[in-house]
């Protein structure tokens, strides 16, 4: 059996952490070539017989005084042995990413189950080469970053996880505020993981928190995602889920012109309900201007049980609203106010649906009704001199305070 001469490892990559010799055929005359930033740990009949750091070096029993009792090799000469010679990269620091699996947490913003996912960057170095090659190594001939990633999945992104979950809900942290709490983040899950690569002969040297994001891959996830989009686009234009979802029907109604019928107008209230029903049933309440055709020899009041359109309908349209949204700010408050206490407009209802409005809009931009000529027109109304409320010509008291107007 030919005997090693030279023993090296120049890495061909720089992603790996450790390298097995390939042959074990040594003697007492070969030579070690170990380069700097690595380290030779010797291993024969299960044990460490030896170590090196950078430099050339000439195998002896010397300065592997373990030999002779494991072999009872004499002083001198050049006797053979059999050991496995492993070389550890302890050089700068490799990166590696990472990513979680799919967790879910309570957002104290939106008071929902929410799934995320994580993602960043950490880097290890080793530290203890022993420690990591018996730890680690076992019967593999090398180890790489990517292999180290996988050996630790489980228990890494258990460890991540569960960390990062305790952090948003201890801090009260929702996902669309988390972007401002990577550092901290960083820092709070760093340590606990240092410590877990310690016991692997490891050194942490940096870990990252690059992200955490709404799980998109799942269905549900992707649904919040959208619904959050939406509610950030409604609040920049300043405007509300419900006052989407009411214009855009008595937008397609009024598009729609005189032909809607009144099995459509019936599918138009059914679709509004109580929270946006004034324009369905203001048109139902107008048969006239809507052109529904009414039974021979019945008028439109009489269809209606006789009931005037608009008479003695509650302020604020012909269904009477406790709160409104401020046309302004968005902000929602009681239609029993005069002025919004967020932001000081002058609440400007529909005189059909009670929704507050621009004081220049023409149409009402919850239910699409005209407001020319209405209250809501400050060019033909006259207003309260105790609170300045808009009314009707003709109006004998303030509909807001009370106050004697005739």
């Amino acid at each position: 059996m030919a005997f090693i001469d030279v023993v090296e490892w120049s890495p061909r990559t720089n992603d790996i952490y450790a390298w097995k010799f390939p042959h074990e055929n040594l003697s007492t005359n070969t030579q070690l070539l170990v380069r700097e930033s690595q380290e030779a740990v010797f291993f024969s009949k299960g044990q460490i017989i030896g170590k090196f750091g950078p430099g050339k070096h000439v195998l002896t029993t010397e300065n592997l005084p373990l030999l002779r009792k494991l072999y009872g090799i004499p002083f001198g000469g050049k006797n053979p042995f059999l050991a496995e010679v492993w070389f550890v990269n302890k050089a700068m620091p490799l990166t590696i990413d990472w990513r979680t699996t799919s967790m879910r947490i309570m957002d104290p913003v939106y008071g929902a189950m929410v799934p995320i996912v994580a993602t960043g960057r950490y880097g290890l170095q080793v530290q203890d080469a022993e420690k990591f090659l018996v730890k680690l190594v076992g019967t593999l001939t090398e180890f790489t970053a990517p292999q180290l990633t996988d050996h630790f999945m489980g228990p890494l992104i258990a460890k991540t996880n569960s960390t990062i979950v305790s952090y948003m809900t201890a801090n009260r942290v929702g996902i669309t505020e988390i972007a401002a709490h990577l550092d901290q983040l960083s820092t709070f899950l760093g340590q606990p993981m240092a410590e877990f690569w310690e016991d692997y002969g490891l050194r942490l040297t940096g870990f990252y928190v690059t992200s955490v994001d709404i799980d998109t891959s799942s269905s549900e996830g992707l649904k919040i995602s959208e619904a959050i989009s939406d509610r950030s686009a409604q609040n920049i234009a300043g405007y509300t889920w419900q006052q989407k979802q009411t214009f855009g029907v008595a937008n397609n109604a009024v598009n729609g012109g005189g032909g809607m019928g009144l099995l459509g107008v019936a599918m138009l209230s059914g679709a509004f309900g109580s929270g946006g029903g004034g324009f369905a049933q203001g048109v139902m309440q107008q048969p006239a201007q809507s052109g529904f055709n009414t039974a021979p020899g019945q008028t439109g009041n009489q269809q209606q049980g006789g009931m005037a359109p608009g008479a003695n309908a509650p302020a604020g349209g012909m269904h009477a609203r406790k709160e409104v949204f401020c046309a302004n700010c968005g902000q929602k408050f009681s239609v029993g106010m005069a002025f919004c206490p967020n932001c000081g407009h002058r609440y400007n209802p529909c005189p059909i649906c009670g929704a507050d409005n621009d004081e220049n809009a023409r149409r009402c931009v919850s239910c699409g009704a005209s407001l020319a000529g209405s209250t809501a027109s400050a060019d033909t109304a006259d207003a309260c001199p105790r609170c300045g409320t808009p009314y009707k010509p003709g109006t004998k008291f303030c509909p807001h305070c009370g106050q004697r107007l005739n």
